[in-house]
């Protein structure tokens, strides 16, 4: 249960960092790709590691990498605890 819980909150916080990319993904290339980001959320992540010098989120980042691989262990947690 805890572990569903964990992985839940960490989903959101992957989600916020989402948003905060898209929205530089907007500001700098425009109404389509931020569109073809909203769409494709790999896009975004892709777009954001290859801007993230140029815009200065390279913190933001390296958090929603590392929330992205800890969500997947508590989620694989989550599974295993609830078989």
């Amino acid at each position: 249960m805890i572990w569903a819980v964990l992985s839940g909150l960490v989903g959101i916080a992957v989600f916020v960092l989402f948003i905060m990319v898209l929205i530089k993904l907007f500001q700098n290339e425009g109404t389509g790709k931020g569109i073809l980001g909203l769409i494709c959320g790999l896009y975004t992540f892709i777009w954001g590691w290859m801007k993230h010098k140029e815009l200065d989120i390279t913190k933001i980042m390296i958090a929603w990498s590392v929330l992205i691989v800890i969500s997947m262990i508590l989620s694989t947690l989550a599974q295993s605890v609830a078989q």
